[in-house]
């Protein structure tokens, strides 16, 4: 059984394990190759609570598969990380947890949540476009890492970037 609870510290131990992998998952995006690091993991966490960002665990049958950190800025509501296990993808806890934020968000008189997503996860960008979200809102511009792979060129309205 699927349950979606608000995270407490003490969850921190297991969910600091997802939150490494996740941060890796990012940096291939870039082409990156990194290890987990559950220590800034579990750090990213408390940093997360400490701030009064609305955290959010998917448990299936009591096992930590996913979790989800929400940030707000007056009323708006920014999805910060949403994370699933991979062998837990495609059996809803993604959705279930969208749903926790979007119910959050209405919470707050808001009509939308906001997304952080890389270009290159088109996994996400496909969810959230299949959830009816399809508006570019911004793009965030920034010089290269140094160790960065940079292998394709992205036009947005007009424009090219290195990417």
């Amino acid at each position: 059984m699927l349950k979606i609870e608000s995270m407490s510290a003490s969850a921190i131990p297991e969910v600091a394990p997802l939150v490494a992998q996740f941060r890796v998952t990012l940096k291939s995006y870039k082409g990156i190759k990194a290890q987990p690091n559950e220590e800034e993991g579990a750090e990213e966490l408390k940093e997360y609570l400490d701030s009064g960002f609305p955290v959010f665990t998917a448990r299936q049958d009591g096992d930590c598969c996913g979790y989800m950190v929400l940030r707000t800025e007056g009323p708006c509501v920014w999805v910060e990380s949403l994370y699933v296990r991979p062998d837990c993808r495609r059996q809803g806890i993604a959705a279930a947890l969208f749903e926790q934020a979007e119910e959050f968000a209405a919470a707050r008189g808001e009509d939308t949540l906001y997304n952080y997503v890389h270009p290159n996860n088109d996994g996400v960008i496909q969810f959230l476009r299949s959830r009816g979200y399809s508006v570019l809102n911004l793009i965030e511009i920034r010089k290269p890492y140094a160790d960065e792979k940079l292998g394709q060129k992205i036009s947005v309205g007009g424009n090219e970037f290195d990417y």
